[in-house]
């Protein structure tokens, strides 16, 4: 017992009945009957119903304490009346008859109300997020993820993992976002960069001898926000090992995943062992490389069949001859629906930028036909041949995209998704893990068509090096590769190149010169020079597992205190301007825009 309590608003039970004792904790709800007034007490841990008498000298006091308020409570366990008995709480079978009180809190008027989870604005939430983490659904993810973060800890060590912090003033490395930069006062026009990774260090750990690191690690990235990612800053679960092939790291983290997510979900898990998914396959199939595997619908390429003569459907064949391709998804068993279906899905398609999507329902009246505004143009032989390609079969309609390989993997991607919804095919119960895999060492930049790093730039290419045509750098793959559940990226990984003169030339192919790469990764590229090991890792994403987990679609719902879409953290008005006696110390000055 202490001064505050004897016990938390979870505990008492009717073990207790007739004990005196002691609880402090916030008023989340006040009931007035007339002759009793009730008031559920809640806490960290739970609820506690206390109840008082209108004959009670203090009851007019606690009559007018406005929910909120931090009070500690004095009196007597009694056993509830069986029809007010509550089985929802721990605390259902028993209430607090109040014989004292004192208030260890007083509050201001509320600006949302803490005991509902209906949903504010961004703008309240965010400037009252101490008030908004008091409420129960977002106060239990907070906690549900200090949980996954200390199983996930302890799960390392016992793999043989130590844990190691890293510097957060480094330098800045391009690593595909932009950094934060911190001014530096001693060294007057320099800036530090906060980590968008701890790659470089992490991959120094495995230089100096040590084999198998892990560090729950704050990352800092200049992005935009979106539903599953924070701006400004993140945590992610930065792993490397030394000596290990990509399937050494499978292997650990297979297994690590399936841990964590048996333990904090009753979802079921679709496979032991995680499929792996080529790159080019989850483009072509998926329209993303980060597929929901859950979503049973498959993209299949249909070009060739525009350049039958059978096929008199004249706006994609002359698409098609100018160099665009046709794709297309299959909604099984859908000859039933109603026309206003696939009117819901063009205008859908067309809503997000594309023409819409061109359809037809394969029907079989002693021949197969194309029943829909395209399906005339198409012949009985090519549309048996687009069943084949497909495994399409008759009450099947096949929703076409034409354009550029980039347009419509995005539109079939979307579309994919959308048709799914709308077919309820996807089930919620359930994780779908796959590994996607042989990521293109680089790509050509679609503004400025020059040569540049797909992916991490300190990936190992595959292949023996003497083979390495470095003339086609487009057709390098790489030891690079992500881990995907529910169609979310919870991770980026690959086996590191840890051979200085490859990465030199590299380097060299998107467009860093020797000198370059020294001074902007000097620290590292000497340390290879010094014997380093064959080493490799991955970096999944804390607040993604924590919010697949919790079963929230945005990430702001399991991070304690989030900034805004605009990264701007309302509670504490950062960013803020600062005093021109700062600016002078770090030898700045701003530049207001025009």
């Amino acid at each position: 017992m202490t001064r505050y309590r004897s016990h938390y608003c979870n505990e008492l039970n009717l073990t207790h009945k007739g004990n005196q004792i002691i609880l402090s904790g916030w008023i989340n709800k006040k009931r007035d009957h007339g002759n009793l007034l009730f008031l559920d007490l809640r806490d960290n841990y739970g609820l506690t119903q206390c109840v008082i008498d209108k004959s009670n000298s203090i009851f007019k006091e606690i009559e007018k304490l406005p929910l909120e308020t931090v009070v500690k409570i004095e009196g007597k366990v009694v056993q509830r009346e069986k029809d007010t008995i509550n089985l929802n709480i721990s605390t259902g079978e028993i209430e607090v008859s109040i014989n004292n009180f004192e208030i260890l809190g007083s509050t201001k008027e509320l600006p949302m109300p803490i005991f509902s989870d209906q949903e504010y604005a961004e703008e309240i939430r965010l400037k009252y997020r101490f008030l908004d983490l008091r409420r129960k659904k977002i106060h239990q993810n907070i906690i549900l993820r200090s949980k996954i973060i200390s199983f996930i800890r302890s799960e390392m060590e016992k793999l043989g993992f130590l844990e190691f912090q890293t510097p957060i003033l480094t330098s800045s490395s391009p690593e595909g976002a932009r950094d934060f930069l911190v001014p530096s006062r001693l060294n007057p026009g320099k800036f530090y960069a906060l980590p968008q990774a701890p790659q470089q260090f992490k991959q120094l750990i495995m230089v100096s001898g040590f084999d198998k690191y892990f560090q729950i690690a704050p990352c800092f990235r200049d992005e935009d926000a979106r539903a599953d990612r924070s701006p400004g800053e993140f945590y992610q679960l930065d792993v490397e090992m030394s000596f290990v092939e990509q399937e050494d790291v499978f292997n650990v983290f297979e297994k690590l995943f399936l841990k964590v997510f048996t333990k904090f979900s009753n979802k079921k898990i679709l496979q032991n062992k995680f499929p792996k998914i080529t790159y080019s396959d989850a483009m072509l199939k998926y329209g993303t490389d980060k597929p929901d595997l859950r979503n049973p619908l498959i993209i299949s390429d249909l070009t060739e069949i525009f350049n039958r003569d059978d096929v008199k459907f004249e706006i994609f064949k002359k698409l098609v001859k100018a160099g665009s391709l046709v794709r297309c998804l299959i909604a099984k068993n859908t000859k039933d629906k109603p026309r206003s279906f696939f009117d819901k899905i063009d205008n859908w398609a067309k809503e997000q930028g594309s023409s819409g999507l061109a359809y037809f329902t394969i029907e079989n009246n002693d021949k197969f036909v194309g029943k829909g505004p395209v399906g005339k143009f198409f012949s009985e032989d090519s549309i048996v041949e687009i069943m084949k390609i497909t495994n399409a079969e008759e009450g099947d309609t096949v929703f076409f995209s034409c354009g550029k390989k980039i347009e419509i993997e995005k539109i079939l991607n979307l579309a994919r998704t959308k048709l799914a919804e709308e077919l309820e095919l996807i089930d919620d119960n359930c994780f779908s893990f796959c590994w996607i895999v042989d990521y293109p060492m680089f790509e050509k930049d679609e503004i400025t068509k020059k040569i540049k790093f797909s992916h991490n730039p300190f990936s190992m290419p595959q292949g023996e090096i003497k083979n390495l045509d470095f003339n086609d750098p487009l057709s390098m793959k790489a030891y690079q590769y992500d881990i995907v559940c529910n169609g979310v990226e919870l991770s980026s990984g690959a086996i590191r190149n840890h051979i200085p003169e490859l990465m030199y030339k590299l380097f060299e192919i998107a467009g860093y010169s020797k000198s370059n790469v020294d001074e902007k990764f000097s620290g590292m590229i000497n340390a290879l020079s010094y014997g380093a090991p064959p080493h490799g890792g991955l970096a999944p994403g804390i607040d993604r597992i924590v919010m697949l987990l919790a079963n929230e679609k945005n990430i702001r719902e399991v991070t304690m205190f989030p900034m805004n879409q605009n990264a701007q953290d309302l509670m504490m008005n950062a960013p803020s301007n600062v005093n021109d006696e700062q600016l002078k110390e770090l030898n700045l000055s701003v530049k207001n825009k025009n």
